[in-house]
């Protein structure tokens, strides 16, 4: 019987757990849709839990405010985008190829037009960002910096970082694609700044 019921209670927790995430899923994706649609930072719950199909008891139990909803929306941004560059760096064959790897990743947010308008509201309001939620921009950054400093060092993956993002947050701000020739360009810039290290990943 101890069996059967530890069995039934596994069962569940997992259950709700299952529905914790995809609730918790939704309100992030309804959240995203309004910011892009209304180009603000600042979504009124009305309207999340109206796009999400959930409702304010939902919207509560997983968020203390909109505060903690956009430092979630923060690290889900920065999940994404560093699984990205690993994927893209694992294919690299040496050092520089890594560095490119990394920086079009990041400027592929403004290349590509959904990346873009997702993450335009965050660009446009970077700085109350940084003043607001600066644990959580330090940590996007130190995540991000990380995969560089495998194959760079910390100092030049921080110059890398502000490089790539800088050029990516300034086509954003002014709707400019970045074009592959400008992307290139960066790329070689970035490159050759990097003090040299190992050829090899």
């Amino acid at each position: 019987m101890g069996n059967v019921i530890a069995a039934l209670a596994d069962r569940a927790v997992s259950e709700r757990h299952e529905a914790a995430t995809t609730e918790v899923r939704s309100l992030l994706d309804a959240a995203l849709h309004v910011m892009q649609r209304d180009d603000t930072l600042d979504p009124p719950v009305a309207q999340i839990v109206k796009v999400s199909g959930l409702s304010n008891q939902a919207f509560y139990r997983h968020f203390a405010g909109k505060d903690a909803l956009l430092v979630a929306l923060l690290a889900d941004g920065r999940e994404r985008l560093a699984h990205t560059i690993e994927r893209r760096m694992a294919r690299a064959e040496n050092r520089d190829d890594a560095i490119r790897a990394w920086v079009l990743a990041v400027l592929d947010q403004a290349r590509d037009p959904k990346a873009a308008a997702a993450t335009r509201p965050f660009v446009a309001n970077s700085e109350r960002l940084a003043v607001g939620y600066p644990d959580a921009v330090a940590a996007s950054r130190a995540e991000l910096t990380r995969l560089l400093v495998k194959v760079i060092d910390a100092a030049d993956a921080l110059a890398v970082f502000h490089l790539a993002m800088g050029s990516m947050h300034e086509a954003i701000g002014a709707r400019r694609t970045i074009t592959r020739r400008d992307a290139d360009a960066i790329c070689d810039f970035a490159v050759r700044g990097c003090s040299p290290r190992v050829a090899k990943l």
